[in-house]
C-alpha cells in the first residue's frame, strides 16, 4: 500500500509524555490519600479531555476528589514548572524524512489545541505540520473520527491516501473510521493488532519502510 500524506497523534507517539502525565496524576492522588492505579489510568489514554476527565472522576470517587487531584496534577505539569516533554526515539528523523520527500503531514490529537501548539513549539517540531487539530475542537473525541477528519481537511489531505501513526487503541479506531490506514507504535498499552497495517516498537523502525509507503513521485 502506498500513501501521499501522513497524520500523526502527539502524546505517547511523537512526545514521551503519557507516562509523565500518568505519574503526575497517580502521585497527586497518592499525596491526597486517594487511590489511582496505572492499570486504571490507562483506560483514559487516547480520549479527549472532557471524556478523560469524566472517566478519571469516576475512578477517583467523584467530582470533588477529581478536582483536588486535577489541581495538584496540573501544578506538577504546568509550563511554569519548566517541564518539556522529550521527543520519542525516531520522531524527529521520521518527520525530517517525510519533509524531504515532500509528504504533507498533519496532527490529530486528543489534547486541547492550544496545548498541542505549545508542546510542538517547545520541542521544535511545529513547522513539520501543515495543520493540527485538537480534542477541544470536535464534539466527540477519539475513537470518534472527527479530529482526524478535521486535521485532514485543514491540511488538504485525502484520508483515503493517508497513513496515520498512533499509539492507542482509541486513536487507531478514530483513524480507521476516518478512512486512514494506521501504523501503531504502542506506548502505555498495545492496541488490537487487527486495527493496524503494522505494529512497530519505535518510530525509528518506520524509516526503512518509507520507500514502500511513500515512493518518490516522478514528474
Amino acid at each position: 500500500m502506498t500513501f501521499t500524506a501522513a497524520v500523526f497523534d502527539m502524546d505517547g507517539l511523537l512526545l514521551d509524555s503519557e507516562r509523565t502525565i500518568m505519574n503526575a496524576w497517580i502521585d497527586s492522588a497518592r499525596a491526597l490519600q486517594i487511590a489511582l492505579h496505572a492499570e486504571d489510568y490507562v483506560q483514559v489514554v487516547g480520549h479527549a479531555e472532557a471524556e478523560a476527565n469524566a472517566r478519571l472522576a469516576a475512578l477517583l470517587g467523584g467530582d470533588e476528589a477529581f478536582g483536588r487531584v486535577q489541581r495538584a496534577a496540573h501544578a506538577r505539569l504546568a509550563p511554569e514548572s519548566g517541564l518539556v516533554f522529550p521527543l520519542k526515539p525516531g520522531a524527529l528523523a521520521l518527520l525530517q524524512a517525510l519533509q524531504q520527500r515532500g509528504v504533507p503531514c498533519a496532527l490529530a490529537s486528543s489534547t486541547r489545541v492550544a496545548e498541542v501548539r505549545r508542546r510542538l513549539a517547545a520541542t521544535g517540531i511545529a513547522s513539520f505540520f501543515r495543520a493540527v487539530a485538537g480534542g477541544d475542537e470536535v464534539v466527540r473525541g477519539k475513537p470518534d473520527p472527527a479530529v482526524y477528519r478535521l486535521a485532514a481537511q485543514r491540511a488538504g489531505i485525502d484520508t483515503a491516501q493517508a497513513l496515520a501513526f498512533e499509539d492507542s487503541d482509541h486513536g487507531c479506531a478514530a483513524a480507521r473510521a476516518a478512512g486512514l490506514q494506521v501504523v501503531v507504535v504502542p506506548d502505555l498499552k498495545t492496541p488490537d493488532a487487527a486495527l493496524s497495517l503494522m505494529h512497530l516498537a519505535s518510530l525509528e523502525l518506520a524509516l526503512p519502510h518509507l520507500d514502500a509507503w511513500f515512493p518518490p513521485r516522478h514528474t
